[in-house]
């Protein structure tokens, strides 16, 4: 477990020094040479002990390779000098993954790429519980991309069925993915602030094809719609005529009537209007 400390303050240290040092001159201009062998020493073995801080880093201090704690805050130190000191950048960082080809819920190969910011939280977990913890969050984040794209499809093609997909649970997916990833980590010690997908597409052996289907999906919606509205404004028309008493039709040429209004409003081109010259009959 993490152990935060507070070393004694360099500044103060390094009056000790100086006075280890003024002392060890004086003895040995008295000729007192194994006073001043000792001090002199004693002066040289403060030296290791001082160490600095800037912000964001933090120093784990070990002691014949038992953990004593780690200092976070910043400024000038001394600690005792037999201590092995190790700094670790506890700064925000971030890295983009390259796109990965993996499965989605329904064994479509895509390719995903993923940007994930994380940052050092417990010092003791990232130093002592992993062995590179820089390249256990990139493992880590590429393990967690290809269990999350397993658990939704790429995309829905039934308008019906809500289910959420990569393509369109923009904010499920990233939130997913965040916590797959945080769950991996906390192990580390490190502390996952965002993830999100970067890239999505299908895979290149896939994609002509589902683009064919995505295009043919959306083709069939938009029919579906226009023959919606065309099959609305030929009811309107009719009971609009019938009202007002404009034309009377019979069975047969309000039939003939209803075929030339959905030809004309479903028509993916102009019509072309041919003008009756005869009698109505004709």
């Amino acid at each position: 477990m993490e152990k935060i400390i507070k070393p004694i303050s360099g500044y103060i240290m390094a009056l000790v020094s100086a006075a280890l040092l003024a002392a060890s001159i004086i003895s040995f201009v008295n000729e007192m040479i194994p006073l001043g062998a000792v001090l002199i020493f004693g002066f040289i073995l403060t030296i290791p002990g001082y160490f600095t801080l800037q912000p964001n880093k933090a120093m784990v201090l070990l002691l014949f390779g038992a953990y004593k704690g780690s200092v976070k805050a910043n400024g000038f130190f001394w600690v005792n000098p037999f201590m092995h000191k190790q700094k670790i950048s506890l700064r925000v960082r971030n890295f983009e993954n390259k796109p990965l080809k993996v499965n989605d819920k329904i064994g479509n190969p895509v390719m995903v790429g993923t940007i994930v910011v994380w940052q050092v939280e417990d010092t003791f977990k990232a130093f002592f519980d992993v062995n590179d913890y820089e390249n256990f969050v990139h493992l880590q984040a590429d393990a967690a991309v290809r269990k999350m794209a397993g658990t939704y499809p790429y995309d829905n093609f039934e308008a019906e069925d809500a289910e959420v997909t990569l393509r369109s649970g923009v904010e499920d997916v990233n939130k997913s993915l965040e916590d797959e990833i945080s769950d991996r980590l906390q192990h580390a010690g490190i502390k996952v602030i965002e993830a999100r997908i970067s890239h999505l597409a299908y895979a290149s052996e896939i994609a002509s094809a589902m683009l064919q289907r995505q295009q043919a999906t959306a083709i069939v919606a938009a029919r579906r719609k226009i023959v919606d509205g065309a099959v609305g404004m030929v009811e309107m028309a009719l009971e609009d005529l019938k009202l007002k008493g404009i034309l009377d039709f019979e069975e047969d040429k309000k039939a003939a009537m209803v075929t030339n209004l959905m030809v004309v409003l479903c028509s993916d081109k102009n019509a072309s209007p041919v003008v009756n010259v005869g009698t109505l009959n004709q």
